[in-house]
């Protein structure tokens, strides 16, 4: 089934950027939003259980105003903690709580959430009734199609009809099976195969739910197809190694006036942010190594990021010397 998304439904979010642990932090966030005004942005993912008992809830929950909209990821499998969680999640200020269903690494299983979680749909239903009735936000959720040998389409098809009933708003599928054993995370996003067919008939069994897509989406026009299909595509890896390469998502799937965007312009933008950043004593190595991968596929890139690093890493980047060394993009048109 193809759907006609010429009419498209506003109150969706047709494009996301993935929650990345050691990725979508703050400044990274910052980032993607010069790039696109209307792309939903998440966290990293937050154990809830963490948030509850440290002293430093700023380190988990601070975020820049500009970022809106934005969700905050959870993981956890406590719904004691999640109720917490939840209120201060919407005492904070976020747009929307995502649940993580999706994550294979050895680390998390042995917490029993992430993706060990699909094996036990009703635990994660508790988990969802406990976000969604201790805070006004829209609960959504990010899983798999399967884990190890619980990959039928009817488990599936009940898992997601489950949640759904427990409140879940929108679901965030990434269309590859989990492996929990014999695969680290990274060989988790690449090496099980992609099955978008799986995600289809979901989405057409089930077509009152909200479906969004998420994995192998690497350009704007994968993600135009996609949206003949599902209600939103989610895109991970290509937007932090390649974020510029997405600065059309307002123009092409929004409809807004298309507006050039240089790697100059965004890196001026932000340099009273850097500077503020700075003046705090903090690095910035923790913002710029995001920003150099705004500069790709222009001559002497690598040179670039390269003088970059150096001097972010040995802490002697000066406002003054990135000034200089974005100038040296600008004048070659970047």
């Amino acid at each position: 089934m193809v759907r006609d998304i010429s009419n498209s439904i506003s109150k969706f979010h047709k494009i996301s950027i993935a929650p990345m642990m050691d990725c979508t932090d703050k400044h990274f966030r910052l980032i993607m939003r010069k790039i696109s005004s209307r792309a939903l942005l998440y966290t990293e993912m937050i154990v809830a259980q963490s948030l509850i008992y440290t002293d430093n809830k700023e380190k988990f929950l601070n975020f820049n105003n500009e970022e809106h909209p934005l969700s905050i990821q959870f993981g956890g499998d406590n719904p004691e903690h999640l109720k917490e969680a939840a209120k201060m999640a919407q005492d904070w200020g976020y747009d929307e709580i995502n649940f993580n269903v999706g994550c294979p690494s050895s680390r998390v299983s042995a917490g029993n959430f992430g993706a060990s979680l699909m094996n036990h749909p009703s635990k994660v239903a508790r988990c969802i009734e406990a976000l969604k009735n201790n805070c006004d936000l829209p609960i959504t959720i990010k899983h798999r199609i399967g884990v190890d040998n619980n990959d039928s389409f009817s488990n599936l098809n009940n898992f997601v009809r489950q949640i759904s009933n427990a409140g879940t708003e929108r679901f965030t599928i990434h269309a590859r099976k989990a492996f929990l054993k014999g695969l680290n995370p990274k060989e988790n996003r690449n090496i099980p195969p992609l099955r978008y067919d799986i995600v289809e008939r979901l989405k057409n069994e089930n077509p009152r739910l909200i479906i969004e897509i998420n994995g192998g989406f690497t350009d704007i026009n994968k993600c135009i197809d996609g949206l003949k299909i599902f209600d939103g595509v989610m895109i991970g890896r290509s937007a932090y190694k390649y974020p510029l390469r997405w600065k059309n998502i307002d123009s092409q799937i929004y409809g807004e006036k298309f507006l050039p965007l240089k790697a100059s312009d965004i890196i001026f933008s932000l340099l009273p942010y850097i500077e503020n950043h700075l003046n705090k004593k903090k690095k910035s190595w923790d913002i710029c190594k995001h920003l150099i991968n705004i500069v790709e596929s222009i001559p002497n890139a690598k040179k670039w990021r390269n003088k970059i690093s150096l001097l972010s890493i040995n802490e002697t980047l000066s406002i003054e010397k990135l000034i200089i060394l974005t100038d040296e993009l600008k004048s070659m048109g970047y």
